[in-house]
């Protein structure tokens, strides 16, 4: 397959040709008149070697994305009409790619039991990127017997070679601390303080959980991405950098900013950067993600963070602080990117649910505390499909703020909270005190979770009674 040149669309309009009837076939705009001109829409009646054949893109779609060919060779123009960058790959040669607004030509080659052709940029295809052309004995053939279907296994087998998990710090860094975080006191526009953050793409191979490696995308490095610590006032300037060497367009959408979503939350394609500026005008725990389409995919895959922002002047001190984080994630093949077909069932079933990145991690790692602390936990759910019941076993919850509501401590009556309820993008705080000796299991008690991944340990004193 060989391309032919690329030039940028002034006007796709002029570029795009409707199907027309086959009736009145010397009329303009007839497919012959058309196969005359040397362009056809691949829609029409059954093209012949030597035509000039145009797909059409968008998000996620080709138009058309079935046709009938002769065997035989052709000629070929992907015209990108999408707002990010695709491709066209035909089972039998080499992809093609065409940023917003272009159009590429190349030639193709159509075998005597017909092609198929999809978009190769990860999640596209899976998103409904795809297309056949039949020859007239294919679809007979087809007609007759159907279509031989394959699919991605249910199942992924774990790989007993895959490289240990790394373990995720859970504490929380200070305010304008951590990785790529910088504060400078006084130093935002309006004299308050500045929280710079330099947050760069990353697309890596990782250990989700043992014996699973997945081609995760992240911020710096991470899942999630770096806990950016705030209080209400700051000024918070992140400078999104996506490498050259990313494989897809990313973006990120801070949950704790006020801006309009065209501006600082559009996608930038790899080798682009941009600044994305805000103030912190509410307390809470808020989500970052990437916002780019498909945003299932880039949540299911990694590209997720915190942002905490405490009142003016901080909360109360305590003994210990730490975030967590749930996710979901659905399994791709071993050292690919995850699977946006199982994340885009209506019924989600996840092969993992996970605290901070990493089944188990806790489990295997307790995250360890002073008998009788008080002890202040940062809760998010990020999900990027399913509720969490955010419970650990053996403790109540005595200080809860969720989503700006406040359960507090002391309160009239002495209520307390057994378990937090999280919709996918919604946080809390949540404090407690461990009052023996022991393990305490942190888990969701939605219960079909824990045993995929969900479970860790909070441990008291020396961990025994």
């Amino acid at each position: 397959m060989n391309i032919r040149s690329t030039a940028t669309l002034a006007a796709v309009a002029l570029l795009s040709f409707a199907t027309v009837s086959c009736a009145d076939d010397g009329a303009t705009g007839s497919p012959m008149a058309a196969r005359s001109a040397g362009f056809v829409s691949a829609a029409g009646a059954t093209i012949q070697p030597g035509d000039t054949v145009e797909f059409v893109t968008t998000e996620f779609a080709f138009s058309p994305n079935t046709t009938v060919a002769e065997p035989g060779d052709y000629h070929g123009v992907l015209v990108n009409n999408g707002t990010m960058t695709h491709d066209i790959k035909f089972a039998n040669g080499e992809a093609i790619q065409a940023a917003a607004g272009e159009r590429v030509e190349f030639d193709f080659t159509v075998p005597a039991d017909g092609v198929t052709f999809s978009c190769t940029i990860a999640g596209h295809a899976e998103a409904g990127m795809t297309g056949t052309i039949d020859t007239p004995a294919s679809a007979a053939a087809a007609a007759a017997g159907g279509h031989p279907t394959s699919g991605e296994p249910d199942v992924v087998e774990a790989n007993p070679d895959a490289a240990p998990y790394v373990l995720h710090d859970p504490r929380v860094p200070a305010r304008g601390e951590g990785d790529g975080v910088t504060l400078i006191v006084g130093g935002a526009p309006d004299g308050g303080d500045l929280i710079e953050v330099e947050m760069v793409v990353e697309e890596k191979l990782m250990t989700v959980a043992e014996g699973f490696e997945q081609m995760v995308w992240t911020f710096n490095g991470t899942v999630p991405g770096p806990v950016i610590h705030t209080e209400v006032g700051d000024t918070v300037r992140v400078h999104l950098v996506n490498p050259a060497t990313s494989s897809v367009a990313h973006s990120v959408d801070f949950h704790a900013s006020q801006v309009a979503w065209n501006d600082e939350m559009r996608s930038i394609e790899p080798g682009e950067d941009l600044i994305y500026e805000f103030t912190t005008d509410y307390a809470g725990v808020w989500m970052y993600h990437c916002g780019t389409n498909p945003v299932l995919h880039h949540i299911a895959n990694g590209m997720f963070g915190m942002v905490i922002t405490e009142p003016e002047g901080g909360l109360p001190p305590v003994d210990d602080e730490f975030f967590l984080v749930q996710n979901e994630w659905y399994l791709g093949p071993q050292g690919e990117v995850s699977s946006f077909a199982k994340a885009n069932q209506a019924a989600p079933a996840p092969d993992f649910v996970m605290f901070n990145g990493v089944a188990f991690q806790y489990k295997d790692h307790p995250i360890e505390v002073a008998t009788g602390a008080d002890v202040r936990l940062y809760v998010l759910d990020v999900g990027p499909s399913i509720d969490s019941s955010f419970h650990i076993v053996g403790t109540i919850f005595n200080d809860v703020w969720k989503e700006g509501v406040h359960l507090a401590q002391d309160n009239d009556g002495n209520w307390g909270s057994q378990a937090v309820d999280l919709s996918p993008a919604q946080g809390a705080v949540i404090e407690l005190s461990p009052q023996e000796d022991g393990l305490y299991p942190i888990v969701t008690h939605a219960f079909n979770f824990p045993g995929r991944g969900a479970l860790g340990l909070l441990q008291a004193g020396d961990g025994e009674p």
